[in-house]
């Protein structure tokens, strides 16, 4: 038996702009100039080109339905989780994917640090506590297009650097810890967020904790007491990183947040 309506007499009726939108652009036209620099990479595979492209559409077509918007980040992140595991022939969660690109340089930290907010987003709508209307679409494109961006520089032949970079970030965690502290200590914290705190948590001592904990298990590890600390420390940066704004500050607080994790990392419990 056919369930479906019979087909409706005359032309179907023209779309309705979402009203969520109005605030965007002026018409369906205008979002032409917000994904103009969506330029999809001619190198890629066609599945990479197709969620690419979907996702650049979705931007345009949530002019009629905002959470498009929303959907097409989490779609972009399709793309790039093929090419993140293809470049550095590993698979893992999108988040280690991630890290371990940002460690051997074939990304920056503050793109990388971006990327990882599309990811918590899909996180947060495969969890329920938000919903696909979480974005609108001047935020979405931001977040997509540090995707594009990312699976531009991926695709880029690798050169001698880069494979001798890619080599590192298969080390061990404990030379991966070491070498991101040195980065660390050569870099300035950010003077425009001295003083400032974030969601509660005080920036500068949230870096001065972290960096003297990290700076304990280079010297001999950690006690029971302060990798209780290092985690509760951890709960922060994870609330913090997604809200700063600086690009900087941002690649500040990211290394610190992995100099964090891989430091905790050395006091999980063997697997049995």
């Amino acid at each position: 038996m056919n369930a479906l309506p019979p087909p409706s007499p005359g032309p179907l009726a023209a779309p309705v702009p979402d009203p969520r939108v109005r605030d965007v652009v002026l018409d369906y036209a205008g979002m032409d100039a917000l994904v103009a620099d969506l330029v999809l990479p001619g190198e890629a595979s066609m599945y990479v080109m197709s969620a690419m492209e979907t996702s650049r559409e979705l931007i345009r077509h949530s002019y009629y339905r905002y959470e498009f918007a929303t959907v097409a980040v989490t779609h972009s992140l399709f793309a790039l989780e093929h090419v993140l595991a293809e470049r550095l022939a590993i698979g893992g969660p999108l988040q280690d994917l991630i890290e371990r690109a940002a460690e051997a340089g074939l990304i920056p930290v503050e793109l990388a640090a971006e990327l990882d907010r599309g990811r918590r987003l899909r996180d947060k709508l495969t969890q329920g506590t938000v919903t696909s209307a979480a974005l609108g679409p001047v935020r979405a494109i931001t977040m997509v297009r540090a995707v594009f961006d990312a699976v531009s520089l991926l695709l880029r032949p690798a050169s001698p650097a880069d494979v001798a970079a890619a080599d590192m970030s298969g080390a061990q965690p404990e030379d991966r810890l070491a070498r991101l502290w040195k980065d660390h200590q050569r870099a300035p914290y950010p003077d425009s967020y001295r003083g400032i705190d974030v969601e509660g948590v005080e920036l500068i001592l949230l870096d001065a904790d972290v960096a003297g904990l990290v700076q304990r298990e280079l010297n001999g590890g950690l006690d029971d007491r302060g990798t209780a600390l290092l985690w509760a420390r951890i709960a922060d940066l994870d609330k913090v990183v997604t809200l700063i704004k600086s690009e900087y500050c941002v690649s500040y607080f990211a290394r610190l947040q992995r100099m964090a994790k891989l430091t905790a990392a050395r006091h999980l419990p063997a697997a049995t």
